[in-house]
C-alpha cells in the first residue's frame, strides 16, 4: 500500500469515529429534548450547537417531518449518518486498499 492508500485508510477511520460520535450526540440531544433541560447548561448548549444547524436544514428541506409537534428530523439525520458509515467509510477503505473493515 502506498502513501495515498494510507491517506484514504486514515481518512476512512477518522470519518468512522467522527460519524459514530455524532450519532451519539444526536441520540443524546433527542433524548434531552424530551425532558426540557436548562438551556443555559454548557452541555445542553454544546449539544444544541452541534445538532440544531443540521436539524433546521432537514426541517427546511422536508417540512412534513414535524407531525403533531413531534419532530422526526433527528431520525432522518441518524439515517444519513448510518448511510455514510455503511457506504462512504467502506468505499474509502477499499480505495485505500484495505478491503472491508
Amino acid at each position: 500500500m502506498d502513501i495515498i492508500g494510507y491517506f484514504f485508510v486514515a481518512l476512512a477511520r477518522i470519518l468512522d469515529i467522527v460519524l459514530n460520535l455524532y450519532f451519539w450526540v444526536i441520540v443524546i440531544a433527542a433524548l434531552m429534548s424530551w425532558v426540557r433541560p436548562d438551556p443555559y447548561n454548557p452541555i445542553v448548549r454544546f449539544l444544541r450547537s452541534m445538532t440544531d444547524p443540521v436539524f433546521s436544514r432537514v426541517r427546511r428541506w422536508l417540512p412534513f417531518l414535524t407531525v403533531s409537534g413531534f419532530d422526526l428530523s433527528p431520525i432522518v439525520v441518524l439515517l444519513a449518518v448510518q448511510f455514510l458509515q455503511m457506504f462512504l467509510v467502506p468505499s474509502l477503505m477499499r480505495l485505500g486498499g484495505m478491503g472491508h473493515m
